[in-house]
C-alpha cells in the first residue's frame, strides 16, 4: 500500500495493526470520495484511479466487463489497460476476461510473475509480456449480488502483488461496490425523472395539437411504442423533436 504503509512480517503484530488502521482510514476517505462522484462513469474512473494511488506496486488499473461474449472496458487508469483488454477480447482468453465472466467461480486472481509461461492463457501471456506487464491481480466487482465486472491491477514488475494484496483488494472492491451501487441508483432515479418529464411533455404536445385528453394522449404514445417496438421514452423524444422542427 502507498504512502508509507508497509506490510510487516510475522511476529510484528503491533506494526500490522497500525498498518491496517491506516489502510482502513484511507478506505473510509476513499468511500466518501467515491460516493461524492456525480455519475456511474465518474465512480468507475475514481475506482480505477484509487487502485493505482493506494495499492503498492500498482502501475495501472482498469475495470473490464464482458457483454454478450465481448470484452468492454469501463474505466482506465494507465496506458497499458486498454491494450490489455483489447487483446483479451480479441483472443478470447486472459485472467481479466475470465474474472469478468467468472468462468471458474473465483472472485479474485493473482499472477505473481507474468514473465513466465501461463498455460491457461498462452497467447495472451505472450502478448502481456510484450506489453511489459510483470504481474497482475484482479477482483470481481458486484452490486447487490449482480456481477458488474473485474477490477484489474497491473504492475510492470514481477512479484509486485503478494498474498497480502488479496485482503487489500477485497477491501477496495467492497468499498467500490457500495459506491457503485449508490451511483447506479442515483443514475436510475435521474433517468426515471428525465423519462417521466419527456413523456409528460410529449403528452402535452399531443393534447394541445390534437385536442386529446390525458389518457388519450398517453394511449397514442403507447400504441406507437408497441407498433414500432420502441421504448416509450424514445417515442416521447421523437414527438418533442418533431414539434421543435420548424419544417
Amino acid at each position: 500500500m502507498r504512502r508509507g504503509v508497509a506490510w510487516a512480517g510475522p511476529g510484528s503484530k503491533a506494526v500490522v495493526a497500525v498498518d491496517w488502521q491506516r489502510y482502513a482510514e484511507q478506505m473510509a476517505l476513499l468511500a466518501r470520495d467515491l460516493v461524492a462522484q456525480d455519475s456511474v462513469q465518474a465512480t468507475l474512473d475514481a475506482i480505477a484511479a484509487a487502485a493505482v494511488e493506494r495499492v503498492e506496486g500498482c502501475d495501472a488499473a482498469g475495470i473490464l466487463t464482458v457483454s454478450k461474449g465481448r470484452a468492454v472496458t469501463l474505466a482506465v487508469c494507465g496506458d497499458i489497460v486498454e491494450e490489455s483488454d483489447r487483446l483479451q477480447g480479441e483472443l478470447g482468453e486472459g485472467p481479466c476476461f475470465d474474472a469478468a465472466r467468472r468462468v471458474n467461480g473465483e472472485r479474485l486472481f493473482r499472477i505473481a510473475d507474468m514473465t513466465r509461461p501461463q498455460p491457461s492463457w498462452p497467447r495472451y501471456s505472450q502478448a502481456a509480456r510484450d506489453l511489459g506487464i510483470g504481474s497482475m491481480t484482479g477482483v470481481l466487482l458486484y452490486t447487490d449480488q449482480e456481477d458488474f465486472g473485474a477490477l484489474n491491477l497491473y504492475s510492470r514488475s514481477p512479484g509486485a502483488f503478494g498474498e497480502e494484496i488479496e485482503a487489500a483488494g477485497w477491501l477496495l472492491a467492497s468499498h467500490a461496490a457500495v459506491a457503485l451501487a449508490t451511483a447506479r441508483t442515483v443514475d436510475q432515479l435521474e433517468h426515471a425523472m428525465e423519462t417521466r418529464h419527456a413523456i409528460g411533455e410529449a403528452m402535452g404536445i399531443l393534447m394541445e395539437r390534437h385536442q386529446l385528453g390525458e389518457d388519450e394522449a398517453f394511449g397514442v404514445l403507447r400504441r406507437i411504442s408497441q407498433d414500432h417496438n420502441l421504448k416509450l421514452r424514445d417515442v416521447a423524444r421523437r414527438v418533442r423533436a418533431a414539434s421543435a422542427d420548424p419544417a
